[in-house]
């Protein structure tokens, strides 16, 4: 089940609501358990399994670490209960990387092939191991105090509306608000529209340019027309599909008296990498900043230091979106722009890079690396690069011109616009009478609805991290 379907908004979203409403607010954590462990069940239950392991585990962990009366009890604590997440991620995730790895090394020295395991990787692991071991630390630092009680962790850990791709929460920001939130009519409304805005996103504009990159990517001879198109094309898909999640997932938990923290602030307006990333994915940035490159000592040890530990926790935050070559070479790729940044001085201004060329220069720097994720191989990456530079030619080939569609055009040129006027919308739209904005809301809910009945299974670029 994914949010843009019609099980979703027609069936499981006003059964949810209306059970949640019906109890009393001491029960609605435990409505809150159930329905988000019905929203997993509904792709597989047997990995209900996991999730409930890993909360459970990480809770204890963490109890033991805020009880401990000697650090060596506390030290092991943390240890177990994060080494426990990261051992889960990492047989679900990378074990058919390492044993591809292992299998090719085999026969190269001519030995034997190796059987690589097939694992389903469950949905939404990495974000639930990110909120996990964020916990235990808060908690082991006295940053933040144990779950008030383990119904509240699991509904946190389970937590339907941003389980499965983001944003990336920790529980001291909600603690506060599972024990007393406010459920208000103007709440819940500012919670439908936002969910109709990431709705709207995800099924007008980036459904509609999906296939133009798709096809772009699947070429074997692109040509310089035909990769830069795909490659803005993707960047678009991406980008309003993930933020489109992340603007359903704010509005979900509005509606039900949360409020998360918001995931992107226009990123495609950024004047440098460093900006970017201020930008992009902003929970993700800021548990790699918090729980990585400062751990790593951050900017503590000299400049050297600083540059090989900001490449690090890029590489790594790369490896996090997958058990593949690209995510690493994508990771390094921005990690080496921050580090180059830095050393013109990014720490201490908005851009280090000259007025006229910082925006088109950052704009760059990210769809090249957008090729490079997006790839299914460094191979088909470099081929699009190929591309990039006129090796087969420059103008559109009329073997692909005849396959772009009208509708692809439009939504990739109105998905450019709203991503560059994206800071002026949002005040524009907070400026407007509040009456205009919920009609606008529910008209833009509408369409969305209709895009929906209209349209075959799309899934969320995110679920596959």
């Amino acid at each position: 089940m994914i949010f843009s379907s019609a099980i979703f908004v027609f069936g499981f979203l006003p059964l949810f609501l209306t059970a949640y409403y019906c109890v009393p607010k001491s029960a609605r954590s435990v409505i809150i358990l159930i329905g988000s462990y019905a929203f997993y069940g509904w792709w597989r239950i047997d990995y209900l399994v996991v999730v409930f392991g890993m909360s459970a585990i990480s809770y204890l962990a963490a109890f033991v670490a805020y009880s401990a009366h000697t650090q060596a009890v506390k030290k092991w604590a943390v240890r177990l209960g994060v080494c426990f997440d990261l051992a889960v991620l990492g047989y679900f995730k990378y074990t058919m990387f390492l044993m591809s790895g292992l299998a090719d090394l085999s026969v190269a020295m001519g030995g034997a092939d190796i059987t690589v395991p097939a694992i389903i990787l469950p949905i939404g692991i990495s974000f639930h191991t990110f909120q996990s071991i964020s916990y235990i630390i808060d908690v082991a630092r006295k940053d933040a105090l144990p779950a008030r009680n383990f119904i509240d962790f699991l509904a946190f850990g389970s937590l339907f509306p941003q389980l499965i791709a983001g944003p990336v929460l920790r529980y001291k920001d909600l603690a506060d608000q599972f024990a007393n939130r406010t459920h208000t009519a103007e709440k819940f409304l500012q919670g439908v529209a936002r969910f109709a805005q990431g709705l709207a996103m995800k099924l007008l504009i980036a459904d509609n340019v999906a296939p133009l990159a798709d096809r772009v990517f699947d070429l074997a001879h692109p040509t310089a027309a035909e990769s830069y198109l795909g490659a803005g094309a993707y960047s678009i898909q991406l980008l309003f599909d993930f933020a489109g999640y992340s603007a359903m997932a704010i509005g979900l938990g509005l509606m039900i008296g949360f409020r998360f923290v918001e995931n992107f602030n226009a990123p495609y307006t950024s004047q440098s990498i460093t900006e970017f990333w201020r930008r992009w994915h902003i929970s993700l940035s800021l548990w790699l900043r918090d729980y990585l490159y400062l751990p790593l000592g951050g900017n503590r040890r000299g400049s050297v230091r600083t540059y090989m530990n900001l490449a690090l926790t890029m590489v790594l935050g790369g490896l996090w979106h997958g058990a593949n070559w690209t995510f690493i070479l994508w990771g390094a790729w921005h990690g080496g722009w921050l580090a180059i940044e830095r050393a013109l001085g990014a720490k201490s201004k908005t851009s280090v890079w000259p007025a006229l060329v910082a925006w088109p220069l950052t704009m760059g720097i990210v769809m090249v690396g957008w090729v490079m994720f997006r790839a299914a191989t460094v191979t088909d990456a470099f081929i699009i690069y190929a591309g990039m530079v006129g090796s087969n030619g420059w103008a559109l080939s009329s073997n692909f011109a005849w396959q772009i569609q009208p509708v692809e055009i439009a939504m990739l040129a109105c998905g450019g616009l709203f991503s560059l006027c994206g800071r002026h919308l949002g005040t524009l739209a907070r400026q407007t009478p509040e009456v205009l904005r919920v009609t606008s809301s529910f008209a833009l809910m509408g369409l969305a609805c209709v895009a929906l009945l209209s349209q075959s299974h799309s899934p969320f670029l995110y679920f596959q991290f």
